[in-house]
């Protein structure tokens, strides 16, 4: 955070610290202190180099007082500072070839008035300003390498900030592949809770009417006509709010628990070395946990072809006092590919599990993957 807000204190400063040094050099070059002196009034040597600085600082709206100070400084000051300045801002600020190439020309043509200046004067503005290798050398340090400069500035900057914006754009991809992901899980769920609930209202609505027709008690034909009425009034109500998430596929069971072994078998049949271990006493999960152990199976098992097709891999499944817990464990793969972590897929799984009370653990474990879920189950009443 304070590099951040150094770096933004300098951005904010730059243009005044360089319009001050821009005037101080002016100064000293008319003088003779870093420069050739000048001849003419102090006040005059002033009135430049203040202009000078006050180029400078309007740069960042207004170009051309700058390109103009420079022009002016070297032909009546033989000021340095000046054009080394406004070859830096062109480099900086200047887009396109034909700006670039428009300023060159222009830089040419002072540097050419200023041969015929010097040569008028003659001494030692002759000498710096006249004189074919000094003219060069004055060329090269005072307009070409500002200018590469600022061009080489302005490219890595352009280069940071496209970065940064892609940077930025793949993570908002990331977040919307993510958002995407848990919105179809928990379509996938809404239509099974409709499958599963509606069956069995329909179950409750058929034996409370056939209770409410069979029965003597008064009491108990009241009872069964309210939970009759009830129930359909439920199963209007689930229609309605869960009804629009039934796709294609809703009428087609859902696989569960009792399909895990062709999972482990096709992942045999396409080269997967697999093998299943169980503990605890085996018994009747309900449908919806053995839904969910299914797609935890089913999403460890594509990863592991994935990411490591040549590991050996361990399903297992715990059956708990309260519940059932489900991992797959794969080892290191032979290639030596590294194992990434979580993806999109197990977003949509962990949202699967925590909606039934349990909880999804997935990372490296041992320089292979593990997958683990602990899936709580109520016991009947």
């Amino acid at each position: 955070m304070a590099i951040v807000e150094v770096r933004a204190l300098l951005r904010r400063c730059a243009l005044p610290l360089l319009a001050v040094l821009v005037s101080a050099g002016v100064w000293m070059s008319a003088t003779g202190a870093a420069g050739v002196p000048s001849p003419l009034p102090p006040a005059v040597v002033l009135a430049v180099a203040v202009a000078s600085g006050y180029a400078v600082l309007v740069a960042r709206v207004r170009r051309w007082p700058l390109f103009a100070a420079a022009a002016v400084g070297w032909l009546v000051l033989a000021a340095w500072p000046v054009p080394a300045a406004a070859s830096l801002l062109a480099g900086l600020r200047l887009r396109g070839r034909r700006r670039t190439v428009a300023y060159l020309a222009g830089a040419v043509l002072v540097t050419a008035v200023g041969v015929l200046v010097g040569v008028a004067a003659g001494g030692e503005r002759r000498l710096t300003m006249a004189t074919p290798g000094n003219v060069l050398a004055l060329f090269a340090w005072l307009v070409l390498l500002p200018l590469v400069i600022g061009l080489w500035t302005r490219a890595r900057r352009d280069t940071v900030g496209a970065l940064r914006d892609r940077a930025e754009r793949l993570e908002r991809e990331q977040v919307a592949r993510a958002e995407q992901a848990r919105a179809e899980e928990r379509a996938r769920i809404a239509r099974e809770m409709h499958d599963v609930v509606a069956h069995r209202v329909s179950l409750m609505v058929v034996h409370a009417g056939a209770l409410e027709v069979t029965s003597a008690d008064s009491a108990t034909v009241e009872a069964a006509s309210l939970i009759r009425s009830t129930g359909r009034q439920a199963l209007t109500d689930l229609r309605e709010v869960l009804g629009v998430l039934r796709g294609p596929a809703g009428t087609v069971p859902p696989p569960g628990l009792s399909e895990v072994d062709v999972l482990i078998q096709e992942s045999r049949t396409a080269g997967l070395r697999v093998e299943r271990r169980d503990e605890g006493p085996c018994r009747p999960l309900p449908a919806t946990v053995g839904r969910t152990v299914h797609r935890v199976v089913r999403e460890a098992l594509t990863n592991v072809r994935k990411h490591a097709p040549d590991a050996e891999t361990t399903v297992s499944l715990r059956y708990l006092s309260g519940g059932v817990e489900v991992g797959v464990r794969n080892g290191p793969a032979i290639g030596g590919t590294a194992l990434p972590g979580a993806g999109l897929g197990l977003i949509g799984l962990r949202e699967r599990v925590e909606l039934l009370g349990g909880r999804l653990t997935a990372g490296p474990y041992d320089r292979g993957f593990l997958v683990r879920a602990l899936i709580p189950i109520e016991e009947p009443e």
